[in-house]
């Protein structure tokens, strides 16, 4: 299995995340699933099939992020040294050529991604665009909406 890249924060998630479903979740279930048996004829309780439901969803998202950390490749962006080249974990200033906004976004991995926390995937249109480009390049992103041009005002490694 080949290495998941993730930054210092998005590991910790994924631990929250992991350590809630193991000491928390997984038992609240376990109770809701003996609750429900103790309301009998289990053929036609509703209560114990969307307890069952549940219980296997836990344990496959147990078994997912026991798998996705156990191939992290955890990078912290502030000991990384890449000759301001856009790496993965750099937050990256930017501006839209046309209408001159500017945003800033940080390249993160999937499971990590969240555009309201200007958080882009490795695999979006942006950061595949800024991947490898540094301070002053101009770089086309092929959008949903089509071609954009931005100007890469600022990389950080924050």
């Amino acid at each position: 299995m080949s290495s998941i890249p993730v930054t210092v924060r998005g590991a910790q998630m994924l631990r929250d995340e992991l350590q809630r479903l193991k000491t928390k979740d997984r038992y609240e279930v376990i109770a809701a699933i003996a609750e429900a048996r103790s309301h009998g004829d289990l053929s036609e309780n509703a209560e114990y099939d969307a307890a069952k439901e549940r219980q296997a969803f836990i344990e496959g998202r147990i078994a997912e992020l026991e798998g996705k950390l156990s191939s992290a490749q955890i990078i912290d962006p502030t000991t990384l040294n890449t000759n301001g080249k856009i790496v993965f974990a750099a937050t990256v200033s930017v501006e839209d050529l046309e209408t001159g906004d500017r945003v800033t976004y940080q390249i993160v991995g999937n499971d990590e991604a969240d555009l309201k926390e200007f958080k882009i995937s490795i695999t979006s249109p942006m950061a595949r665009a800024l991947i490898g480009r540094e301070e002053g390049d101009v770089v086309e992103v092929n959008a949903p909406a089509g071609v954009r041009e931005y100007e890469i005002l600022e990389v950080m490694f924050i």
